[in-house]
């Protein structure tokens, strides 16, 4: 990843200067160019899972094997503001680790979750913002 496409790309996905990120999920297979670039963004480092206080968006890698994804969304809500979001990365179709988008796609919604962007991000990994959906008028 280089140049002004991978920009746009973590733009497009949310991340901002002055945001606290918490990064779940971290292991030797992530994209450290990506975790750069997203750092750039946001003119900070990424927190890891140790972080204890309110944060922005929760940066989510998540691997098939990695157990149930409804659990890590709603774990992943509890940390964060209310308008903030969740970007959950993933490997590739026909990479180790692939998750099915209609696995996706239900975890998002029983978690309370809907997908407002998609990005292939690195050729191992794409990434879905994921926001509570915006409600009607309130009473």
């Amino acid at each position: 990843m280089s140049g002004s496409a991978p920009t746009a790309a973590v733009t497009k996905l949310g991340f901002g200067p002055g945001q606290v990120i918490l990064e779940v999920g971290y292991d030797d297979d992530v994209d450290d160019t990506l975790r750069e670039h997203i750092e750039d963004a946001v003119e900070g480092d990424l927190e890891d899972e140790t972080y204890d206080d309110v944060v922005d968006g929760v940066l989510l890698w998540w691997r098939e094997e990695d157990g149930d994804l409804t659990d890590a969304l709603v774990d992943a809500l509890t940390t964060m503001e209310d308008q903030g979001f969740i970007v959950l990365l993933t490997p590739k179709v026909g990479r180790p680790g692939e998750v099915d988008p209609s696995d996706v796609a239900e975890a998002a919604e029983t978690a309370g979750l809907q997908a407002s962007a998609s990005v292939n991000l690195t050729p191992e990994w794409s990434g879905t913002r994921l926001v509570t959906p915006k409600s009607g008028a309130r009473r």
